[in-house]
């Protein structure tokens, strides 16, 4: 039963009473007794009757007039538009509020703030699916330590363009410092001019790369790493949790890169298609906090751990 549907029961149920004094007691007194009510609420609603008609006998609002420490129009407004629009939880609502708008609220107050909406059940395609089997998160302690890689397929947009693009993405273990590159084909040789292009723009040294087994990531891509004096490791076969952070990137890409295109379509182009992923990267990398980094962008949790070895460097 919904509020208003209680507020009509409640409602019929005053208005009994009246129509029992005027067509059956004509006594107040043996009404109230009837009901099992006292005489000054019969009065007191009779009145209210008098006065304002059937909208009289319904419960008036308990809301106060001043809510000082009521969430601001403003704030609620910034929640609503990151959850429409991002798919936001509770907790990376928070992070972006407090580093963008300088506002502190609790996810607690977030979480009432959506549920008071009917927004806190996101739509079935967003909604997270439990795996069945649970994996223990790992995280390799210093940058460069190990370096994932992977490619992300883009479907071609039907009617618009019928070619392909492929995304490679490299994501750094430590930091989770990502660097992304589009290409119209997916073998070898991109493959070995992209790590070359990884190598050269990420700001710390390689110890080793982990990839899956795919073809683009074959024999002259693994001698070309090994040449270079860094480990190639291939995860195993049919197990991509393996490169779990990897993976995980593609469906952030997916929900606030692609997504946020809204019509921005380009069809033969992978330069003006490379221009657009660059923004995406400085801002995943310098601007986008990271629930998994407790709020941190990678670069500043790249900061932190080059403190904490100077630190150990000083302490030794």
């Amino acid at each position: 039963m919904t509020q208003e549907q209680y507020q009509q029961k409640l409602a019929n149920l005053r208005l009994s009473w009246f129509h029992h004094v005027q067509e059956v007691t004509h006594n107040v007194a043996k009404t109230c007794r009837y009901y099992g009510i006292a005489r000054k609420t019969y009065y007191f609603w009779w009145s209210r009757y008098q006065e304002y008609g059937f909208e009289g006998v319904k419960d008036r609002s308990r809301k106060p007039l001043h809510s000082p420490r009521a969430t601001k129009t403003e704030i609620i407004e910034k929640v609503i538009y990151l959850r429409q629009h991002y798919y936001f939880g509770p907790s990376k609502i928070q992070m972006y509020l407090l580093r963008y708008h300088d506002i502190r609220i609790t996810p607690s107050a977030i979480y009432r703030i959506l549920k008071r909406l009917q927004m806190n059940r996101l739509p079935a395609n967003q909604r997270y699916r439990p795996l069945k089997e649970r994996f223990k998160r790992y995280e390799k302690p210093i940058s460069g330590h190990n370096i994932q890689i992977d490619v992300k397929f883009l479907d071609p947009i039907p009617g618009l363009t019928p070619k392909k693009f492929y995304q490679y993405t490299a994501i750094d273990d430590c930091t989770r410092i990502r660097i992304l590159k589009i290409y119209n084909r997916y073998n070898q040789k991109n493959s070995i001019e992209f790590v070359d292009y990884v190598l050269a723009k990420l700001p710390f040294s390689v110890h080793s790369i982990q990839t899956d087994n795919g073809t683009e990531f074959g024999p002259q891509f693994h001698w070309h790493i090994l040449d270079k004096g860094i480990e190639h490791r291939y995860i195993k076969p049919r197990t991509p949790r393996l490169n779990g952070k990897v993976e995980r990137s593609h469906r952030i890409d997916e929900e606030e890169f692609y997504q946020m295109l809204q019509g921005i379509v380009i069809i033969d182009d992978s330069k003006l298609f490379n221009e657009k992923l660059r923004e995406w990267e400085n801002f995943y990398n310098f601007q986008r906090p990271h629930g998994s980094l407790s709020g941190q962008t990678p670069f500043e949790r790249l900061q932190e751990k080059l403190k904490e070895l100077s630190l150990t460097e000083v302490t030794l």
